[in-house]
C-alpha cells in the first residue's frame, strides 16, 4: 500500500491505466485563471473573462467563471504559443450585479508566454476600489 503522502502520484497512475495518456497539464502548457472577490472572501462567480493574443490577430475566447470563480483552461494543452497575451475581466458588470459601483470598469492583465509548455495560472483578486494579480501555480 502506498503512503498517504503521495495521493497525486497514485491518481496519475490510475489516469495512465484508464486513459492511456499522461496526466493533464504535465508536459503540455495550459493557461488558467480564477477571480476572488476580496470584499467578501468569495469567488467572483459569473464574471466575464476574455483572452486575446496581442502579437497577431487571432482567436478570442469568451468564458464565464463558475461558482468557484474559475473558468475552464483558456488555453488548453497544445493551444498556447509564445507571445504577448491579454486577459480582460469585465468587473463593472460583475459589481453592478451585486448592487455596487466600481472604480474600475474592467481590468486588463497583459503578460508574456515564453514557454508554451508551461502551466500558467493568472488569478485576479478584486474589490470595488482595488485589484491585484500575480503569477500563480
Amino acid at each position: 500500500m502506498r503512503s498517504r503522502c503521495f495521493p497525486r502520484w497514485e491518481a496519475r497512475q490510475r489516469w495512465k491505466l484508464c486513459c492511456g495518456s499522461s496526466w493533464p497539464g504535465v508536459g503540455n502548457g495550459t493557461l488558467t485563471t480564477h477571480v476572488l472577490n476580496t470584499a467578501t472572501g468569495l469567488p467572483a462567480a459569473g464574471l466575464v473573462v476574455r483572452l486575446a493574443q496581442l502579437q497577431e490577430p487571432g482567436p478570442q475566447w469568451m468564458e464565464r467563471t463558475d461558482a468557484d470563480g474559475r473558468c475552464q483552461p483558456l488555453l488548453a494543452p497544445g493551444q498556447g504559443k509564445s507571445g504577448t497575451y491579454k486577459l480582460h475581466f469585465e468587473t463593472a458588470e460583475y459589481w453592478q450585479g451585486l448592487g455596487h459601483t466600481s472604480f474600475y470598469p474592467f481590468v486588463e492583465v497583459v503578460f508574456i508566454i515564453t514557454d508554451p509548455a508551461q502551466k500558467l495560472h493568472v488569478p485576479l483578486l478584486i474589490s470595488p476600489y482595488s485589484y491585484t494579480t500575480y503569477r500563480g501555480s
